[in-house]
């Protein structure tokens, strides 16, 4: 063998090591998913280092990767395509080119990306609005907000509240011919987590006289207290979403200060006088028995007052929907809930199910036994038109 020839069969092994990534034996499309691990852990390893070498924070970089895939609000032979602002934020409306003599439904939908990066212009956001608004022959907004690093909680939670209370106007739902009885809010993961947490504050809004018929919650996150669930435990270097990405984005939610993030892996992030909190995620009375075997609870490690003096968003339960009482959920619409098998986030989903069902809430829980974080949003992916298959009959349903 020549020399050339070696350095390029040792390139071979070294690239194939660098995408091979040891999936369970009943994912669909491995060598695919694993191809799209390898972009985005790309994209993740030059953002270390980029921020490693002080030029620019590590989620800015994902944002202008980000960017390029972007797409113009065009119109298609189905559906029109506008974007405008709701109360100052922007939005983009898909409305069915085809006539109605009804009314149509409406939703609202949230888009994903750890409350950090993502945008109603991604490619693929923009493609499940247009199937969505086709299919349910619904009127679908789908919002943007304001973004960490530059902007932290409540600013992401309130531009998506403002947009929804704007669209929830009468004038506006006459605009877009939206019947008011039928109106839905859905996101994925923390599009998921402000879905919820938005639908929670809506019950307490006495000027907001139009209600929501239903809540769709994909893989959402939806506490930071414990990181150390089953499901974080499993799933802590798996596809798209490992622990220490999650825990950042967590982080950044809240503050640019790193020191919130590494108490958040130590579990010492929680002061003492929050510690009524942890029954409302404690996951070994709340997670059915088929995801606790095999683990053992750990009474929490308690750290100082200080960054919860410091940074108070993450006892919130506008940032944290799992640590809502009862009282609160009991008034909740009918709910449709995503978890996977293979997603760190799948516990939080889990034992909202749970208590939701406690409390009195009509809920559908579709557990994927072979899906991942973003299993719903990587449309290039068999799983992933499955996922919005079942999303959308539950939808023609229930909505």
């Amino acid at each position: 063998m020549g020399r050339k020839s070696l350095y390029l069969l040792i390139v071979g092994i070294l690239i194939a090591y660098y995408i091979y990534t040891p999936l369970p034996d009943n994912v669909e499309e491995p060598w695919r998913i694993m191809w799209i691990n390898a972009h985005l852990k790309t994209i993740q390893n030059l953002a270390t280092f980029v921020e490693l070498l002080g030029l620019h924070h590590f989620m800015d970089s994902f944002k202008v990767v980000g960017s390029f895939d972007e797409v113009p609000p065009t119109s298609d032979e189905n559906v029109t395509v506008t974007e405008t602002k709701f109360n100052n934020i922007l939005v983009r409306v898909y409305v069915p080119k085809r006539k109605s003599e009804a009314l149509r439904r409406g939703l609202f939908y949230i888009h994903g990306g750890g409350w950090c990066v993502g945008s109603a212009a991604l490619s693929d956001y923009d493609l499940l609005s247009r199937w969505t608004a086709d299919r349910l022959d619904a009127v679908v907004v789908s919002t943007n907000y304001r973004l960490a690093p530059k902007y932290h909680f409540p600013i992401q939670f309130e531009d998506v509240y403002n947009a929804l209370r704007w669209f929830l106007r009468k004038k506006v739902l006459a605009k877009y011919g939206v019947n008011p009885e039928r109106i839905g809010i859905s996101g994925d993961s923390a599009g998921g987590n402000l879905a919820a947490a938005v639908t929670q504050q809506l019950l307490d809004d006495p000027d907001v006289k139009i209600k929501l018929k239903i809540q769709s919650l994909i893989y959402p996150a939806l506490q930071p207290l414990d990181v150390d669930l089953p499901s974080y435990q499993e799933n802590s270097n798996f596809l798209f979403l490992s622990k220490s990405l999650m825990v950042r984005f967590w982080s950044e939610y809240f503050t640019t200060d790193r020191s919130l993030e590494k108490a958040m892996l130590s579990r010492q992030h929680v002061p003492v006088e929050s510690s009524h909190l942890f029954k409302f995620v404690n996951w070994s009375s709340l997670l059915p028995e088929r995801f606790i075997k095999g683990h053992v609870y750990n009474n929490p490690n308690y750290g100082s007052s200080e960054l919860a003096k410091k940074y108070p968003g993450f006892l919130d339960v506008r940032a944290a929907p799992l640590l809502a009482d009862d009282n609160k959920l009991h008034g909740l619409p009918l709910t449709y809930v995503i978890t996977c098998q293979y997603d760190l986030l799948r516990d939080d989903g889990l034992m909202y199910v749970t208590r939701l069902r406690n409390a009195g809430v009509q809920v559908t829980h579709n557990h994927v036994e072979d899906g991942f974080h973003g299993a719903f949003s990587f449309l290039g992916l068999k799983i992933s038109h499955r996922l919005i298959n079942q999303y959308i009959e539950w939808l023609k349903e229930n909505l």
